[in-house]
């Protein structure tokens, strides 16, 4: 029994110590009083202050006992002259003018195909013949006629230089031998149309027109033929680089289709701006030795529109800017192994190429510069390099 009573007078002494506090927030938010509000609120941010300063003072501690706990670790780069090419990038498509669909001159009944798809022919080459339509009977009456009219006039000829028979006759007999060459010339000019010739040498691509079919002068389409040699790629260049893309630039063509890149130049720019787009035409020479670039292909093209013997190239970025809209990095100044202070340099930029900008002015070569952790370090403030 006097257990019992111990232990509850235990525990209503416990019960009166642990009641509920009356500055609890618990308490104060309940209360609804403004002046119990406020005072909590004062309290607080007394409290809040104090904690302030105490850790001030031991940040200021801790900076006493380490000094190298806040300093921040960079990477730095060395400024040197570097030779800097600009690119503009274009899409162009291959050309050549030697790539023609070979129509015929004459109508008629297409008589004979000479060639087959992929046969190689040479300017000049004899491709197909359409029916001439009774044109060589005519030239072979009028030859003789012709034949006939030469003979006459050679021995009038004879005559006159003997002075016999009249200076009429003579005349006569030149003019009708003249007037009869000239319309047998004139009937082998017609009849050679017959003839579909190779206007140059190249491979024929398609054949359209089978043999035996009806064809008419400049409309039937015969076959393609194309010459690969002389390969060429045309684009459309931005009015703005006017002056800096011109003939004999460098370019490098890559052909996505085929994963080839090659090396050439420009070899003629247009002297007409298109009112429409603002652009003028350049035309790229592109070598074809293994015959693998086609028509019409497909290109990528990187023009060399600058170029800068000596340089000074640093990352976008490490650069930043300050209000007055001027851009700035941090180059290293007393240096003490691996020790340093930042120094902020204005700099002046220009053409960028990638993740890579030209600094025209505010860096020399030698300037070491501070790359990772260029964004975190101030003015003057202690650095420390860290190895790369």
């Amino acid at each position: 029994m006097k257990n019992f009573f111990l232990i509850l007078g235990t525990g209503m002494l416990l019960i009166a110590c642990g009641g509920e506090d009356k500055n609890s927030m618990e308490t104060v938010l309940a209360s609804n009083d403004v002046a119990t509000l406020q005072a909590k609120k004062d309290a607080l941010v007394t409290q809040q202050q104090e904690i302030q300063q105490q850790v001030k003072q031991l940040d200021a501690k801790l900076m006493e006992l380490n000094p190298e706990r806040n300093i921040p670790l960079i990477t730095t780069f060395v400024a040197s002259d570097t030779l800097f090419k600009h690119y503009i990038e274009l899409q162009g498509s291959v050309e050549t003018k030697q790539n023609l669909v070979i129509t015929p001159e004459m109508g008629g009944i297409l008589e004979r195909v000479y060639v087959k798809e992929g046969d190689k022919v040479s300017k000049g080459q004899l491709l197909a013949k359409i029916d001439d339509g009774g044109l060589s009977q005519q030239l072979a009456q009028l030859q003789v006629q012709a034949d006939l009219a030469k003979t006459t006039f050679e021995r009038q000829e004879r005559l006159w230089n003997q002075k016999i028979g009249s200076e009429i006759q003579y005349l006569q007999a030149k003019s009708n031998y003249e007037g009869q060459q000239e319309a047998v010339a004139q009937l082998k000019r017609q009849l050679a149309k017959a003839n579909v010739r190779a206007p140059f040498s190249g491979t024929i691509d398609n054949v359209i027109t089978e043999q035996g079919s009806v064809v008419s002068p400049g409309q039937t389409a015969l076959m393609r033929l194309v010459n690969l040699e002389d390969m060429y790629i045309e684009t459309d260049v931005p009015e703005t680089y006017l002056t800096d893309v011109t003939a004999g630039k460098e370019v490098e063509v890559t052909f996505p289709v085929l994963g080839k890149t090659v090396v050439t130049e420009i070899r003629q720019t247009g002297d007409f701006i298109n009112p429409d787009n603002r652009t003028y035409m350049a035309e790229i020479a592109v070598p074809n030795e293994d015959k693998t670039i086609k028509p019409n292909l497909t290109a990528r093209l990187k023009i060399n529109d600058y170029t800068k013997e000596e340089a000074i190239l640093i990352p976008q970025s490490i650069i930043s800017e300050n209000a007055e809209g001027e851009q700035y990095v941090y180059v290293l100044t007393e240096k003490e192994g691996d020790k340093a202070v930042a120094q902020r340099v204005i700099i002046e930029t220009g053409k960028t190429q990638g993740d890579i900008i030209e600094v025209l002015s505010g860096l020399t070569p030698g300037a070491e510069i501070i790359d990772e952790g260029a964004r975190s370090v101030k003015e003057g403030q202690s650095v420390k390099i860290i190895a790369q």
